[in-house]
């Protein structure tokens, strides 16, 4: 599935079942300290950020379990595909992101990797609770609705 660009942004890989699972309060824009064949294979349009979250470790986040496919040209210095990678954002932040999920039980998922308009690989991470099974219901029931209430609409003016 090839990359697809919004807002001058470039989405390489969108966590699609994130806002299904979790109750997304706030979302944050943090850079990514990557290697030289990793940015390559995100230029590639390759990366899966579905499995991942991140965890805030010794007053830094990591992003945990993302998986970036060694570059197809690379040689024997290519990276590891699901390394633990460092989440770069300012200290005000990192703390308030772990007091989060340390006291309020909230969890900080990857929701869109992307390249911004300056070519800097970016992630989008929202602060979220995990949904009941009862509320997953009453998303889907809504999504319905309103999928139900605008083909009634189309079809009658």
């Amino acid at each position: 599935m090839p990359a697809k660009s919004t807002d001058n942004k470039k989405t390489v890989a969108e966590n699609r079942r994130a806002r299904f699972d979790y109750a997304i309060s706030e979302t944050v824009e943090a850079g990514l300290m990557l290697t030289g064949t990793e940015v390559k294979a995100l230029r590639e349009g390759k990366a899966n950020i579905a499995e991942s979250y991140a965890s805030p470790e010794n007053g830094e986040i990591w992003l945990i379990n993302a998986n970036i496919p060694e570059y197809s040209a690379g040689n024997r210095q290519n990276h590891e595909p699901k390394r633990p990678r460092k989440l770069l954002l300012h200290k005000r932040e990192i703390a308030r992101l772990t007091q989060a999920v340390e006291r309020k039980g909230f969890t900080l998922v990857p929701l869109r990797l992307y390249f911004n308009d300056r070519g800097i690989a970016k992630l989008l991470l929202g602060v979220g609770e995990g949904k009941k099974l009862r509320d997953k219901r009453d998303t889907v029931k809504d999504r319905d609705w309103s999928r139900q209430k605008q083909r009634l609409l189309r079809d009658r003016g």
